[in-house]
């Protein structure tokens, strides 16, 4: 299994099976595998029980974190070309940021974030996994993070509304929206093999439909 780019970031909504596949598919591809250090935002679960009051709080820790994690990773990347593959995208912090935040203070995140856009790499391609509300509410149960137990599907239902409103278009990527509502990566390899056969085809930069 070979991979034709060098930067993969593996996006989607809360629950989607970002870190599972990417983990599988770095692996695969004998490659770097980059995951979120959502674990050391000592904001995530205050946000959860009062969303109002920790908002920008866990938003500025991430977009930070995100920051320095890809600068570091990235730094010396373009002269040397080894595959990254990653569970997020940089953008990631600007579709949370605007879902979450009020107006004024989006808009002050917003011109931070363009600064920090500005220094870091691209990603050749943005995989986002897209299975339905009820598989998405299934992996968080199963992954038992007690924060996110009794997260409304109003809220998943806002971050899915957002993901699709940032990447309607292309900007410069390969946006892949891939239905993975029947995927199950852990019990069915086949179902992962032809997941990353998907993500690892070569294409033009644009926005594509698919279906896993």
């Amino acid at each position: 299994m070979n991979s034709p780019y060098a930067y993969i970031a593996i996006e989607g909504n809360i629950g989607a099976g970002k870190t599972t596949f990417a983990t599988w598919l770095a692996h695969h591809l004998k490659c770097d595998l980059m995951l979120e250090q959502f674990q050391e935002n000592p904001f995530l679960e205050k946000f959860y029980n009062d969303q109002e009051r920790y908002a920008l709080s866990v938003e500025l820790t991430f977009v930070s974190d995100r920051y320095r994690q890809l600068r570091e990773r990235l730094g010396a990347r373009n002269l040397f070309r080894q595959v990254l593959i990653s569970d997020y995208a940089f953008v990631k912090s600007m579709i949370f940021a605007k879902a979450n935040l009020p107006a004024d203070e989006f808009k002050l995140f917003r011109t931070m974030f363009k600064l920090m856009d500005a220094q870091v790499a691209q990603p050749e391609v943005v995989v986002i996994l897209d299975p339905q509300p009820e598989k998405i509410r299934q992996q968080i149960e199963q992954r038992g993070r007690s924060y996110e137990r009794d997260m409304p599907q109003e809220y998943l239902d806002k971050i899915a509304y957002h993901y699709q409103l940032h990447y309607r278009y292309a900007r410069g990527s390969r946006i892949l929206w891939i239905d993975t509502t029947d995927v199950d990566i852990v019990e069915r390899p086949a179902d992962a093999e032809r997941l990353a056969a998907l993500v690892l085809q070569p294409r033009k930069p644009g926005v594509y439909s698919l279906k896993a």
